[in-house]
């Protein structure tokens, strides 16, 4: 890796806790294996999975980095042995392990190019959420045009990228959020119906408007079994977080009786070709979308790396709306 630093600035968890245990620390810079590339990181999104590892209830698989951090952009810095279709200097936005740091390697599949419009910071914002969605909602339930999505939390990450990708693809959204300025937000993403959750019932309004297909739920607690209620006949209900708990005792009659699938997903533990075949989706299907204007980044706020720790009490004050990025000087 000629004209590479031998070390780098990292983000680091020193042990179970808060945000203060994230903690700025040198690290050696990694060495691309087989099949991945080094990625010179100009920015990291970051997601809910952080806060999870970061309080010791996430680990990162066998083998990968204890960084935390699963998206990056930048350019590619180096590349290992085997890996075609990416040139050194090739601008990236990745799904990864250990994106808090000045460089990161990636498998080189699950890589993608920065799409046209969006800058890097940006792009930074869209893997894990794109991700995600795309496998839990388009994979997974098989969501299709015309049918109705409710997404609880629309105003998050996770959230407003569904309801604009979901919109993108001609399915009607519902969306549940609270107080009024984050119920406005997800209507300006293109949400046909917002719920306050605060003041209204999502349950009736939604089993009146013949219920929902698919439900992607970042709640649990009771929404678990109220979601039985809202769905619709056959519909597919997907849990991907548990704000509110997981540990619930509930009715299971409705999902008989309507015919209901009810399953979880987690990205970090799907395999590297599963992985890889989700990239693909995106590069097909969706990147056209972001390139065309009809699906966009929303970055609320960003921090300089060395101040993870902000960046982590701001998601977890549950008041930003969209992504929120670390910017790295590198």
């Amino acid at each position: 890796m000629t004209g590479l630093p031998g070390s780098m600035m990292a983000i680091a968890i020193a042990a179970p806790g808060g945000p203060d245990v994230l903690r700025p620390e040198t690290r050696p810079v990694p060495r691309p294996a087989p099949g991945e590339v080094l990625v010179r990181v100009t920015a990291a999104g970051v997601n809910g999975p952080d806060l999870m590892q970061r309080r010791g209830l996430y680990p990162p698989p066998p083998g990968a980095s204890d960084l935390p951090g699963l998206e990056v952009s930048g350019t590619i810095a180096a590349l290992g042995d085997g890996v075609t279709g990416w040139a050194v200097g090739d601008r990236v936005t990745a799904l990864t392990n250990g994106g808090y740091a000045e460089f990161c390697a990636v498998d080189a599949r699950h890589c993608l190019q920065v799409p046209t419009g969006p800058s890097l910071a940006e792009a930074a914002s869209l893997p894990e959420t794109m991700f995600t969605v795309w496998s839990n909602l388009f994979v997974d339930a098989q969501l299709k045009a015309g049918e109705t999505l409710l997404v609880h939390g629309g105003a998050g990450g996770i959230g407003s990228t569904a309801i604009q990708m979901a919109k993108a693809r001609g399915v009607r959204v519902v969306a549940t959020e609270s107080p009024a300025e984050r119920c406005e937000f997800c209507a300006a993403l293109g949400a046909d119906r917002v719920i306050d959750f605060r003041e209204e019932d999502f349950v009736p309004i939604l089993r009146e408007a013949g219920g929902a297909n698919v439900i992607l739920d970042i709640v649990g607690g009771d929404n678990i079994a109220r979601n039985f209620k809202a769905a619709a006949l056959d519909g597919r209900i997907v849990q991907i977080a548990f704000a509110q708990g997981s540990n619930v005792q509930i009715d299971l009659m409705p999902v008989m009786l309507k015919r209901l699938s009810y399953r979880g997903s987690t990205l970090r533990s799907r395999s590297s070709d599963g992985k890889a075949r989700i990239a693909a989706d995106l590069r097909r299907e969706i990147w056209p979308l972001i390139e065309a204007g009809r699906i966009r980044p929303v970055v609320n706020a960003t921090f300089p790396l060395p101040d993870a720790a902000e960046a982590h009490r701001l998601m977890e004050s549950a008041t930003h709306l969209g992504k929120i990025v670390l910017l790295v000087e590198n």
